[in-house]
């Protein structure tokens, strides 16, 4: 009999690792968040969302979470100091994948709290899904 995950989704992860330590397996599938470490102050998050994003998400995928945060690292030299990353199952596929980076921009998209510097703020099928599912609910 297989072994029961916790987790439907997401087999592993790591949590706040400062950058520059590159703890993450080849060709992890995922999604991924950088931060910035901000003081401790009084009410005050200690890291704030600074983007978010996926890797692996074809199947043929060579590179994945790593290669993209590692990307990140040259490109977005300044505003992230940490990063957390989830592992995916093999079962989950890369449309599913993009669907829970969508969610996770759409529920940060207007919070004053996070700083997202993706230019893509959600997915339009989710946004659509909204209009379209609202008159159904109503009757």
């Amino acid at each position: 009999m297989p072994k029961q995950t916790p987790l439907r989704l997401i087999k592993r992860c790591r949590l706040y690792v400062p950058r520059g330590e590159w703890k993450i397996p080849p060709v992890t599938r995922g999604i991924y968040v950088l931060y910035q470490k901000k003081p401790r102050r009084v009410k005050e998050k200690t890291y704030e969302v600074f983007y978010i994003g996926v890797g692996g998400v074809s199947k043929n995928a060579k590179s994945g979470v790593g290669a993209r945060i590692k990307h990140h690292d040259k490109t977005k030299k300044d505003g992230w100091t940490h990063y957390s990353f989830f592992e995916v199952h093999d079962n989950v596929s890369g449309e599913e994948i993009l669907e829970l980076e969508g969610l996770f921009l759409r529920i940060f998209r207007h919070d004053p709290r996070v700083r997202l510097d993706n230019v893509q703020l959600g997915s339009k099928i989710l946004w659509g899904l909204s209009e379209e599912s609202a008159p159904a609910w109503r009757e």
